[in-house]
């Protein structure tokens, strides 16, 4: 080969491949251009819509569609959602409904969901239903229905990275009543391990049908939700004028179980308790709590302590003011408060109960409360002397113990509008069997104070009362009556006429 056809074969390659480089570039340009092309048509479509349709659906298990979509370029906006179903999830709707859809998840498979909005969500939720079964082919139209209206290199699934709904609405039929959440703000996006979002929750009211239960506000919740579980991995909520409620949990949607922990302190006996109680409290409350459902019933147990509380006006206690020649009982500032507590089906029981005001008294026991039946086991101590004007009481109703105190058991049954207590008619007969042993005046002088703390308005009975005293024979059953009457344990009754001898 001579030199001049070396130097035209050596030519031509550069000028070759130049031309092959532009042409691939070219190519490539119109392939993507063709691919970008297709692909903004499918999105376009309405086949795209159904696919979103049967995807949001399936996320939710339901059966719904999105209204008409309007599109700019790669964003769209739509007026809403609306789905019903027929498991726990039993409706939802969207209104006012922003997205864009991200091209880089085509080779993963996916359509990314991106930067959505979502002005007012809807959810209503019955947990008495069972879960629904996963939404078949044909109720969805997903994929296999859809697969004739796009090729079949085209991503056949969604991934949700996040989104922002401004108003947040919840209905949820529980067993016990409905709970309602209302005016919740949530922000959510996705975590990088697939399917794992993290949530931020603001501002809103809860309303639960417990009746030990106030409206609560939100200030601020975060959760994690990771294939089927939500975790609440902190959260602040406030009742009432100044009660503050830290808790966190989880949830499991497959089981419904839910386990939750938290504390409560900055409210007040009266905002807590219900009347029947909250008359005779005052104080700062201060608890903790754990509460589940495993059992299948919601249950919750914690302990609960008053702090600068008082104790007034309570009947028992009355009635040992009444005894004892002293008003000391008729306002109690309590040095120590407090009970590990358990509600379930409605009950409350409180248990390790104490309520002490130092070197006076002290209750130790175990009270639980059927609606508003009561049955309370106690042990009352008092500090010698106390009752040392009822003969008796000293020594054969209460008896020397612990921290130096006199004690006793006490029984409290009945109900939170007539609770009944045994002590009363211990006390009594202590009273009655050894009165005639002391003077006459020291019976008399528990009478009349009896009669100026409860307010007795009959003076004959007061008579009656100091003239048995003064007999010395077949009296004890007259004493008994009209101090039981005294006391409010049982109407007084005059004595007969047989121990008459006037």
């Amino acid at each position: 080969m001579s030199r001049r056809s070396k130097r035209r074969s050596s030519g031509g390659r550069p000028k070759w491949l130049a031309k092959a480089v532009i042409a691939t570039f070219v190519l490539g340009i119109v392939l993507l251009v063709g691919v970008y092309t297709a692909l903004r048509s499918y999105l376009h479509s309405d086949a795209f819509r159904k696919f979103l349709s049967a995807e949001a659906s399936a996320m939710a298990h339901v059966t719904g569609e999105f209204a008409r979509f309007r599109w700019q370029g790669l964003a769209v906006e739509t007026d809403s959602f609306e789905a019903t179903g027929g498991g726990p999830v039993t409706h939802v709707r969207a209104d006012g409904l922003r997205t864009e859809i991200g091209l880089a998840g085509v080779q993963r498979g996916v359509w990314e969901i991106r930067s959505s909005s979502i002005r007012r969500l809807e959810i209503s939720v019955d947990t008495t239903k069972p879960p629904a079964k996963p939404p078949t082919e044909q109720t969805t139209a997903h994929p296999s229905a859809q697969k004739s209206q796009r090729p079949s290199w085209f991503p056949s699934d969604a991934e949700l990275q996040g989104a922002d709904v401004r108003e947040v609405a919840i209905n949820a039929v529980l067993p016990q009543g409905l709970a309602v959440a209302s005016g919740l703000r949530v922000h959510a996006e996705q975590t990088q391990a697939k399917g794992t979002y993290r949530a931020e929750i603001e501002g809103g009211t809860l309303r639960l049908p417990f009746a030990i239960t106030p409206e609560l506000q939100l200030e601020r919740a975060r959760l994690r939700y990771h294939q089927g579980q939500v975790f609440l991995t902190d959260s602040t909520l406030t009742a009432w004028a100044n009660g503050r409620i830290h808790t966190s949990g989880e949830w499991d949607m497959d089981s419904r179980q839910f386990s939750a922990t938290g504390d409560a302190s900055g409210m007040k006996c009266d905002e807590v308790f219900n009347p029947d109680w909250s008359k005779h409290l005052t104080g700062d409350v201060v608890f903790d709590f754990t509460a589940n459902n495993r059992p299948g019933t919601p249950q919750a147990h914690g302990k609960l302590t008053l702090q600068n509380a008082t104790l007034t006006a309570l009947p028992m206690l009355d009635a040992l003011a009444a005894y004892a020649d002293t008003r000391r009982f008729r306002v109690l500032s309590l040095s120590d408060a407090h009970t590990d507590w358990r509600w379930k089906n409605g009950e409350i029981s409180l248990s390790n109960l104490v309520l002490a005001s130092e070197g006076l008294v002290r209750l130790e026991g175990s009270i639980t409360l059927r609606g508003r039946e009561i049955d309370g086991l106690f042990r009352l101590g008092l500090a010698p002397g106390t009752l040392a004007t009822i003969p008796g009481a000293e020594t054969d109703v209460f008896l020397l113990g612990e921290r130096g105190l006199l004690w006793t058991s006490l029984r409290i049954t009945g109900t939170l509008d007539d609770p009944r207590e045994d002590l009363t008619d211990r006390l009594i007969t202590a009273a009655g069997l050894r009165m005639f042993d002391q003077i006459p005046e020291t019976g008399e002088k528990v009478i009349k104070f009896t009669q100026s703390v409860l307010g007795d308005p009959s003076d004959q009975t007061l008579q009656q009362g100091v003239k048995l005293l003064e007999q010395s024979t077949g009296t004890v059953r007259e004493v008994t009556n009209i101090l039981g009457g005294l006391l409010g344990d049982a109407p007084p009754t005059a004595p007969e006429k047989a121990i008459d001898t006037q």
